[in-house]
């Protein structure tokens, strides 16, 4: 049986509507506040998470390395904090045993560590697959095979994404804190479906950009009226606002994902047993 798109999109509708208050306030402590914050505190992060910036400049690369060397620890806390919330929303929608948010909140400190292990671990391989296709041939000197490397390695990033998109539900919900098996049981469930689930997350993502793009402006708008310091409020609001429907969304996204795989295979597996016998 294969992915269906209709199905993963009544799901997280569903997931919105019914649990939006709760995720809401977890969004707010863990996601809208802390970012709110080190807009305002850490210098230059407001026009990062604004896009002033170009992402291909070298006034970006400049900026990300002092960023990261005057401020590593703070968006390293930043990250732990969403990351905790995260897991906790995942595992206030889907988790059988219906915890409450306390108890969501300590299965999210208690898989922090394995989602961060994981998470570094996928990046590590879609790092060295842009090294081995782009990096390598640059500093021969292959200018045709950086070429095509950028485009194999911008394919094979986005699958291995998409492969590895439902490791935080595996965690989350499914309980796994081992980081290897967690990343291996994701790649598994998405086996056969991975095409699927990319256009999915595809159509969600122009989706997503139009809205946010429409609400960043009004917003925009309305603290523009001010002066340079409401300005930058304002722009740190827009960003943490944005920031934690985002979250929201995201969880919902991931959670409907992963349920209807997660019924998929245990009816294939049902299928199969029935075959057996």
């Amino acid at each position: 049986m294969k992915f269906d798109l209709d199905t993963a999109w009544k799901d997280t509708t569903r997931l919105l509507r019914d649990g939006f208050g709760l995720l809401a306030v977890i969004a707010g402590v863990f996601y809208f506040l802390p970012y709110f914050a080190a807009v305002l505190w850490i210098p230059g992060l407001a026009e990062l998470s604004s896009g002033q910036i170009d992402p291909s400049s070298a006034a970006m690369e400049a900026r990300m390395n002092e960023l990261l060397a005057g401020y590593w620890w703070a968006l390293l806390l930043l990250f732990l904090l969403q990351s905790i919330g995260f897991l906790a929303m995942l595992a206030l929608l889907r988790r059988r045993a219906k915890p409450t948010v306390a108890e969501a909140l300590q299965i999210g400190a208690k898989s922090v560590g394995t989602y961060l292990v994981a998470s570094l671990l996928a990046g590590f391989a879609i790092v060295l697959l842009l090294l081995v296709l782009v990096s390598i041939p640059a500093a021969i000197g292959l200018s045709v095979a950086v070429v095509i490397g950028a485009m194999l390695a911008t394919v094979g990033a986005i699958y291995l994404f998409t492969k590895l998109s439902i490791v935080s539900p595996v965690i989350a919900v499914e309980g796994e804190l081992s980081p290897i098996r967690s990343l291996g049981r994701a790649w598994s469930l998405t086996k056969g479906n991975s095409l699927r689930i990319f256009f999915f997350y595809f159509l969600l993502f122009i989706a997503y950009l139009v809205i946010s793009t429409i609400v960043s402006m009004l917003i925009s708008l309305v603290f523009a009226l001010g002066g340079t310091e409401i300005q930058l409020f304002g722009q740190a609001f827009n960003s943490a606002l944005v920031n934690a429907l985002a979250a929201i969304l995201f969880t919902c996204v991931l959670a409907s994902v992963h349920a209807q795989l997660t019924r998929l295979r245990e009816r294939g597996e049902d299928r199969a047993g029935t075959a057996a016998s």
